[in-house]
C-alpha cells in the first residue's frame, strides 16, 4: 500500500507540473464525459481466511481485487467547479485446492466477488489550474457474495436430485447488501480537450451490511469485520469535454 500511495501522489506532482502552463478557456472547471474505469479494492478478508484456514483450504489473496466498470460526470455550471456523476464496478477473486476432512480428500474452491454503484458529488479546488483535482463523495449501494465449493467424486443427473444428509457435496452462497458512502479524491488530465485521463481513489464505508445464506435465509453470528469496507483506486479514460 505504501509504494502505491507513493506513486499515486508523485504522478499528482507531476501532473501540475506538467500542465501549469497549458492555455485556460473558461474561469471555471467546464464540461463532463465517461468512459470506463478498471478499480483495485482492497477489503478485509482476515475474518473469511480464519474459516477457511481452520478446513485447511487455500486462503484468498488480502492484496485485494480488480474490478471494472464505468462512469462519467458533468459540471452543473449553477454551482461553479460542483460536479455530479455516476459509478458502478464490480470484480471477483477465486482460490481452489484440496482438503482433507477427517480421512477424505475434497475438491475445494471459494469464489469472493464484490460489486457497487451509485451517485458521486465532486467539488473541483478553484486554485489548481488546468488538471481537475476533486474532492468528493460517492453515495450508493453494493454487494458481496463469497461462494464456496466442497466437492468430491464425479455427478450424474440422477444422483444429483436423489442427495441426501450424507452427501459429500456441499455448497453454499453468503450475500451481503449494503449502503455504501466512500470518500474520494479524482485527478483528471485532459489531453486536447476531448480525452482525459483519471486516476483516483478513496475508502468504501459499508453501512447496513445484512448476511444472508443460500436462497435469502437469514444467518446469525457472521463476523462484524467482514463487510464491504476498504480502501479502492481507480483510472481510467473518459470521452467528453474538459477545461480546466
Amino acid at each position: 500500500m505504501r509504494k502505491i500511495y507513493s506513486i499515486f501522489f508523485l504522478f499528482i506532482i507531476f501532473s501540475f507540473h506538467t500542465f501549469a502552463q497549458d492555455k485556460q478557456y473558461f474561469d471555471a472547471p467546464f464540461g463532463g464525459g465517461g468512459g470506463f474505469i478498471p478499480g483495485w479494492y482492497i477489503p478485509n478478508l482476515d475474518p473469511l481466511n480464519e474459516e477457511l484456514k481452520t478446513l485447511g483450504a487455500p486462503e484468498l489473496s488480502s492484496s485485494g481485487l480488480f474490478t471494472t466498470g464505468g462512469g462519467g460526470f458533468i459540471y452543473l455550471g449553477i454551482v461553479q467547479n460542483l460536479r455530479i456523476g455516476g459509478l458502478g464496478f464490480g470484480g471477483s477473486k477465486s482460490e481452489d485446492g484440496r482438503v482433507n476432512l477427517q480421512g477424505n480428500v475434497y475438491d475445494f474452491e471459494t469464489i469472493y466477488s464484490l460489486s457497487g454503484g451509485g451517485l458521486t458529488i465532486e467539488y473541483t479546488l478553484p486554485f489548481v489550474k488546468n488538471v481537475g483535482v476533486s474532492v468528493g463523495a460517492l453515495i450508493g449501494g453494493g454487494s458481496v457474495t463469497i461462494e464456496t465449493f466442497r466437492n468430491k467424486g464425479s455427478f450424474s443427473w440422477d444422483d444429483v436430485w436423489n442427495e441426501n444428509s450424507s452427501t459429500e457435496n456441499i455448497n453454499r452462497t453468503f450475500k451481503s447488501n449494503f449502503w455504501i458512502l466512500s470518500p474520494t479524491l479524482n485527478i483528471d488530465i485532459p489531453f486536447y480537450r476531448f480525452l482525459s485521463f483519471r486516476l483516483g481513489g478513496g475508502y468504501q464505508i459499508s453501512l447496513g451490511d445484512d448476511w444472508t445464506v443460500d436462497n435469502d435465509r437469514d444467518i446469525s453470528g457472521v463476523p462484524s469485520d467482514l463487510n464491504g469496507n476498504g480502501f479502492f483506486i481507480h483510472s481510467g479514460i473518459f470521452i467528453g469535454f474538459f477545461s480546466y
